[in-house]
C-alpha cells in the first residue's frame, strides 16, 4: 500500500491523470464531432476537412514563428528574474504580433487564390480564409500565452486551458456543422483556436497583470535570434509536414478517389484523439524535464521512465482500440466508415512507434540540437512522401498506412542509434 500510496503522490501520476481526464473529454467531443461530421458532410467532405486542417497547421506555424518550445525553456530558466522575463515577453508578443497581421493581411485580401489552391473552384468556401484572417492573430496570441503558462511551470493550468478550450470548441463546431454542414465544419476549424486566447488570457492575467509588461522598450533581437534556433526546428515540421500531407493527399485523390482520401483521413482522426494522451503528457511534462537535464544521467532517466511509466499503458490503449475497431467507427460514423476498419492495424503500430520515438525527438528541441533535428524530420518526410506514393499505387489505400509504419520504424530506429549513449 505505500508503493501505491508514493505512485500516487508522484506529479508524473498528479499530471497524467489529469491529463488522461483532458484526453478523455477531448475524445468525447471527438466523438460527438465525428458522428456530426459523419451525417453532414460524408467521406468527401471528411477529405476536405483533412486538406483545411494541413493548410491551418502550415499557417499556425509560421504565425507563431516556431517559437512555442524555445518561449518554454527560457522562461523557464529565467522566470526568477524579472528583467529578462519581461524581455522576453514583449519582444515575443510584439513580434508574433506582427507577423500575424501581416499574414492575415495576405489571407483576406488573397482569399480567391487560397480557395482555389486548397477546394479547387468552390467558390463556396472563400469565406473560411476571411475567416483565417481575422482569427489568425488571436491564435498567434494564445499559443504564446499557453506556452508561457508551461514555462512558468503551472502544467495544470496548461491542462485546464485546453480543457475549457476543448469544450469551447464543441459548442462552435455542433453549431457551426447543424447550420452550415460542410461549410460549417470549415470555419469551426477556423474559429475554435483562435477562442483559446480569451481562456489563456485569463489564466495568464492571474499570475501578472499581462499589458503592464508588455513595452516596445523592452524589444531585443537578441532574444529573437536566441529563439531562431526552436524557430527553424519547428518550422520544419510545420511548414514541411503539412505540405508532405497535402501532396500526399492529392496524390491519393488521383490514384484512389475524394471518397478514400476522406478514410484516410477519418483513420488519421482517430488517431489524433488517442495520440493527445502522448503529446500532452511530453509538452507539459517530459520536455520541460529534457530541458533542465543537467547530465546524459539525468536525461536516461527521464528517457526511461516515458518508456517504463508511459509507453505500456499507451500499448494496452492501443490493443483495446484495435478489438473494439468496429464498434469505434459505427459509434463516431457512419456504415459508410467501415471500410476504415481495415486500416486499424498498421496505423495503430505506426503509433506506437511513432510514441516511442517522440520522446527521443524532444531531446532535439531541448538541448537545441537544430541540425540534428532539421535532417532527420526531413529524411522521415522524404520517406514517407516516396512510400506513400509507391504504396498506394500498388496496394490502394492501405498502402497509406503500411507507409505510415514504416516511416516511423525506420525513424525511431536511427534515434535510437543516434541517441544510443543516453539510452544506454
Amino acid at each position: 500500500m505505500g508503493f501505491l500510496k508514493n505512485i500516487f503522490q508522484t506529479d508524473l501520476f498528479k499530471i497524467t491523470s489529469l491529463n488522461s481526464l483532458s484526453v478523455l473529454l477531448r475524445i468525447g467531443i471527438g466523438v460527438i464531432t465525428s458522428k456530426l461530421l459523419a451525417i453532414f458532410v460524408g467521406a468527401n467532405g471528411m477529405a476536405l476537412v483533412g486538406n483545411l486542417r494541413n493548410f491551418t497547421s502550415l499557417l499556425e506555424g509560421i504565425s507563431t514563428l516556431g517559437f512555442q518550445n524555445g518561449i518554454v525553456k527560457y522562461v523557464a530558466e529565467c522566470k526568477e528574474k524579472n528583467d529578462q522575463l519581461q524581455k522576453l515577453i514583449s519582444t515575443v508578443f510584439i513580434s508574433l504580433l506582427t507577423v500575424a497581421v501581416i499574414l492575415s493581411f495576405a489571407m483576406y485580401f488573397l482569399s480567391g487564390f487560397w480557395n482555389s489552391q486548397i477546394f479547387g473552384t468552390d467558390i463556396r468556401y472563400q469565406i473560411v480564409f476571411k475567416a483565417i484572417a481575422l482569427a489568425l492573430p488571436w491564435y498567434a496570441v494564445s499559443v504564446f500565452l499557453l506556452s508561457l503558462i508551461n514555462g512558468l511551470g503551472k502544467f495544470k493550468k496548461v491542462i485546464w486551458i485546453n480543457i475549457i478550450g476543448n469544450i469551447i470548441g464543441l459548442l462552435v463546431s455542433v453549431i457551426m456543422i447543424l447550420n452550415f454542414r460542410t461549410l460549417g465544419a470549415l470555419l469551426s476549424i477556423v474559429i475554435s483556436p483562435a477562442l483559446l486566447f480569451f481562456v489563456a488570457f485569463y489564466f495568464v492575467n492571474k499570475e501578472f497583470n499581462f499589458f503592464s509588461i508588455i513595452r516596445f522598450r523592452y524589444v531585443d533581437f537578441q532574444i529573437i535570434k536566441s529563439l531562431s534556433s526552436y524557430s527553424l526546428m519547428a518550422l520544419v515540421s510545420s511548414i514541411f509536414g503539412p505540405l508532405i500531407y497535402l501532396t500526399i493527399r492529392t496524390n491519393v485523390i488521383e490514384v484512389v478517389g475524394l471518397e478514400h482520401a476522406g478514410f484516410w483521413e477519418t483513420i488519421t482522426r482517430i488517431s489524433t484523439y488517442y495520440m493527445m494522451f502522448i503529446t500532452t503528457i511530453l509538452s507539459v511534462y517530459f520536455f520541460p524535464k529534457l530541458a533542465s537535464a543537467e547530465s546524459r544521467e539525468d536525461t536516461k532517466k527521464i528517457f526511461w521512465s516515458f518508456y517504463k511509466n508511459i509507453l505500456p499503458f499507451f500499448a494496452l490503449l492501443l490493443l483495446v482500440i484495435y478489438l473494439v475497431r468496429f464498434f469505434i467507427i459505427k459509434l463516431l460514423f457512419t456504415n459508410e466508415f467501415l471500410p476504415v476498419t481495415t486500416l486499424f492495424f498498421w496505423q495503430l503500430l505506426g503509433d506506437f512507434l511513432k510514441a516511442a520515438s517522440w520522446i527521443l525527438g524532444y531531446q532535439f528541441l531541448a538541448k537545441k540540437m537544430t541540425k540534428a533535428f532539421v535532417f532527420s524530420e526531413i529524411f522521415s518526410l522524404v520517406v514517407l512522401y516516396f512510400m506513400s506514393n509507391y504504396l498506394v499505387t500498388h496496394l490502394g489505400i492501405q498502402g497509406i498506412v503500411i507507409a505510415h509504419a514504416l516511416e516511423n520504424f525506420i525513424y525511431l530506429l536511427v534515434l535510437v542509434i543516434y541517441f544510443r549513449r543516453s539510452l544506454f
